[in-house]
């Protein structure tokens, strides 16, 4: 089952959005997780991205702002966003490397995206 990313909405400039983003179905382990964002006529970039170890790993047209997080337990990403601009606007997914089984190798897997709209 993809990943499942929620929490985008309309956001007025300088607010706080909170992503989060679950894998659900059989895990056996999961490696990096990470959020990346389309905006619209751009190509999809990398946002954040964290190891199981808790490694992070940002943009820097996000540093200072933006905070990865996971939870092993409810295999689980987060995303805290705060201090939003107008260019943060985009289409968010989660994206997880995934070890279904003890017979199956890592695999990435896309969560479908969540819309943030930025106003000024």
């Amino acid at each position: 089952v993809q990943p499942q990313a929620s929490g985008g909405g309309l956001v007025q400039a300088g607010g706080s959005l909170r992503l989060p983003c679950a894998a659900s179905g059989s895990t056996v382990r999961i490696n990096v997780m990470a959020w990346y964002r389309q905006a619209p006529g751009k190509q999809r970039e990398l946002v954040a991205d964290i190891t199981n170890s808790g490694r992070t790993n940002y943009a820097d047209s996000v540093k200072g702002r933006f905070t990865i997080s996971r939870d092993d337990a409810k295999n689980a990403v987060y995303l805290q966003i705060t201090a939003l601009k107008p260019e943060d606007t985009a289409v968010y997914y989660c994206n997880a490397e995934i070890q279904r089984s003890l017979w199956q190798s890592l695999n990435t897997y896309w969560g479908q995206g969540t819309l943030v709209t930025v106003s000024s």
